[in-house]
């Protein structure tokens, strides 16, 4: 007869089991949560888009693919698109968003980026200025990221098929000779570190709307992240994995990472780097700020002897002052995200489930 503490453990071990089951899709139409970066878009991108495209580089679902090209040189290569409403917001504005965005992609892959695409959906009816003052956003976004926007393409919708301008991007950077980063090579022990406050973009988005009736000094983070980037692969050049935290936040990439690598990853509630006004926002608005959107941050695995060295290249760099060590990489419990609370105990971090902060990038 099995005694309890047996039957305790089989029940743990299906759900963990179910928990490390990638999402399936079961919806018939598109809603906005097929867009937050959670379980709804994760179940959409493996039951359409990886299930029709199927391959070795897209099935590794990363920021951006990296590919070898005849010559023996690597490049890594990202798209994104943006469709933030509304258009400006404290910190930014669409233009930066569009190009931080893919350089960020390249970046936390490990390439240095280079050139860029742009191609624009526009309105019928917007505003050429406005248009002006966007573009410019993003050539100062450009220049301040090292890059080149060196082509693209233009295409105007009729009145209410745009909700005024989208804009996307794509990216090619080189990727250094001899680098590699990859969940695969993640162990326990291994330190996860961010590179500053968590969830400024996504509460600096919401509240610009001003459908909340809610005023908190609270500006976007929108900033190219690749000085920071070369900052901690020069300090720690082990470094074993890089995402920013976009869309879903730090708690959905730490998902993504549980679920590819099988391991634990365990965050510290007390020393996850929050702005008090974000933390104030969210909990009026109930919102967890783990699953709130950053666009200048990045969230890396580094090996345990260089997580100092690590955190003290970010912190002496502009724009890393907040970076922190947030928690660590375990065996067990297998595929799952915990977070030690501050009152002592701890809670499992799910992967983002709806949406609770749509068009915010």
């Amino acid at each position: 007869m099995s005694t309890s503490a047996e039957r305790e453990d089989r029940v743990l071990e299906r759900i963990e089991a179910f928990r490390r089951r990638r999402p399936r899709l079961r919806d018939t139409v598109i809603s906005l949560s097929h867009g937050a970066g959670g379980k709804a878009s994760a179940a959409l991108v493996d039951s359409v888009f990886v299930e029709a495209f199927r391959n070795t580089e897209l099935e590794q679902l990363g920021d951006a693919a990296t590919v070898r090209l005849d010559s023996g040189e690597r490049l890594s290569f990202s798209t994104d698109s943006f469709v933030v409403k509304p258009l400006s917001f404290p910190g930014g504005s669409i233009g930066h968003l569009a190009v931080h965005g893919t350089v960020n992609d390249l970046a936390v892959s490990g390439a240095r980026p280079r050139w860029l695409s742009a191609a624009f959906v526009i309105e019928e009816g917007f505003e050429i200025a406005r248009l002006r003052e966007i573009v410019a956003d993003m050539a100062a976004a450009a220049t301040r990221s090292g890059v080149e926007i060196v082509t693209g393409d233009t295409k105007v919708v009729g009145r209410g098929a745009a909700d005024g301008l989208y804009i996307s991007t794509a990216g090619v950077g080189l990727v250094p000779a001899g680098r590699r980063l990859g969940a695969d090579l993640v162990r326990p022990g291994d330190r996860v570190l961010i590179s500053g406050t968590l969830g400024d973009h996504g509460m600096a988005v919401l509240l610009a709307r001003g459908d909340l009736a809610i005023e908190a000094d609270i500006a976007s983070d929108t900033a190219p992240v690749h000085e920071l980037v070369a900052a901690l692969l020069a300090a720690a050049p082990s470094t074993r994995w890089m995402r920013d935290p976009t869309r879903g936040g730090v708690g959905t990439v730490c998902n993504e990472l549980a679920q590819a690598t099988g391991l634990a990853v365990v965050l510290d509630e007390a020393v996850l780097p929050i702005r008090p006004t974000v933390t104030g926002a969210c909990d009026m608005l109930g919102i967890d700020p783990l699953y709130v959107a950053n666009e200048g941050k990045f969230v890396a695995v580094v090996a345990p002897d260089e997580a100092d060295a690590a955190l003290a290249a970010l912190r002496a760099c502009p724009g890393g002052g907040d970076a922190a060590e947030i928690g660590e990489i375990l065996a067990e419990p297998e595929g799952i995200v915990a977070l030690r609370t501050a009152f002592g105990g701890s809670r499992i971090v799910d992967m983002l489930v709806g949406d609770p902060l749509p068009r915010i990038c």
